[in-house]
């Protein structure tokens, strides 16, 4: 009965959204070598063809409906990496006509010799609040290779953000949260924001109990904050009763202030619509105070984004 009654809920337009993770691409006018090459790459979710295909505002809109979204963060979607600040130009232009979204997670190589000029000038725009990076990640416990968080030249980049005032978003597997929080704590004046929960994509127990620990370890950092999404699993609709344990595992850790609900439209769309997966995060927190849930569905992402209300 609980499970019907979900949706009806979200059909109430004053139970409104900031999406903190979001995608907008058009494959036929700019170059996502992940979206445009042939083959495609290994991912997480398993084949993803059904999504190489433009998806624009309007089309995130009818996704999200019923739910309203009053305002949502746009992250870099893997475009050209030749040319990181076109990128920026093309979502500048996207809130020109369609009002969304409202900010930006920016691209940006931190490695790369000129990593100081771009994170200035996607500074510049005033829509970026961030930038992401993901850093090279080895099954290793840890990854000092080149691209990794503990490479020299990645941290000199990383130096960069607080100078311009840009948060990190990162995304890594969990069994880098360690050298996250080094990262974290060795450049305590820049805010991290971390993706997709910290990817634990293995449910199985001992992987689930690695992962608690790591995600304590990091939640340890004032200065980090998390995005609960990307929480797929290939072959496997998305559902509550899956996710619930992740769920409320993070928010445990990092408290109701520092933890905050996103889509990752479209490429959950891959296993779940957007309904489910809002409706299911909706019947994980059912029980949680008006406030708490306001604050996971809305208000956290305002703040750590430093997004106008």
């Amino acid at each position: 009965m609980e499970a019907a009654a979900e949706p009806a809920r979200a059909r109430d337009e004053s139970f409104t959204i900031v999406d903190a993770h979001q995608h907008f691409w058009d494959p036929s006018r700019n170059y996502y070598p992940w979206l445009c090459d042939e083959p495609p790459i290994a991912f997480r979710y398993g084949d993803y063809r059904s999504i190489r295909r433009r998806y624009l505002p309007p089309d995130y809109r009818a996704d999200a409906a019923p739910y309203v979204v009053r305002r949502s963060v746009y992250v870099e979607a893997e475009w050209n990496p030749l040319d990181p600040i076109g990128e920026t130009r093309y979502i500048e232009t996207l809130r020109r006509e369609h009002g969304l979204p409202s900010v930006a997670v920016a691209q940006a190589w931190l490695d790369r010799d000129d990593a100081a000029q771009v994170l200035e000038r996607q500074a510049a725009f005033g829509f970026v609040r961030s930038v992401r990076h993901k850093p090279r990640s080895n099954r290793s416990a840890n990854d000092a290779a080149p691209g990794g968080m503990t490479d020299a030249a990645w941290r000199r980049g990383y130096r960069e953000l607080a100078r311009n005032g840009l948060r990190f978003d990162l995304q890594t597997p969990w069994w880098h949260l360690g050298e996250a929080a080094r990262l974290a704590t060795d450049f305590a004046d820049t805010p991290i924001i971390l993706n997709h929960t910290g990817l634990p994509a293995d449910r199985s127990p001992e992987a689930i109990a690695a992962w608690k620990q790591a995600m304590t370890t990091l939640a340890a950092c004032p200065n980090v904050a998390v995005k609960i999404s990307g929480l797929g699993q290939p072959g496997r609709r998305w559902t509550a009763d899956d996710n619930r344990e992740i769920v409320l595992a993070v928010i445990e850790r990092f408290g109701v202030s520092r933890s905050m609900f996103a889509s990752n439209f479209p490429v959950d769309s891959l296993c779940a619509t957007f309904g489910e997966i809002f409706d299911g995060f909706r019947t994980i927190v059912a029980d949680f105070p008006a406030h708490e849930k306001r604050a996971l569905f809305h208000d956290n992402a305002l703040r750590h984004y430093a997004i106008d209300g």
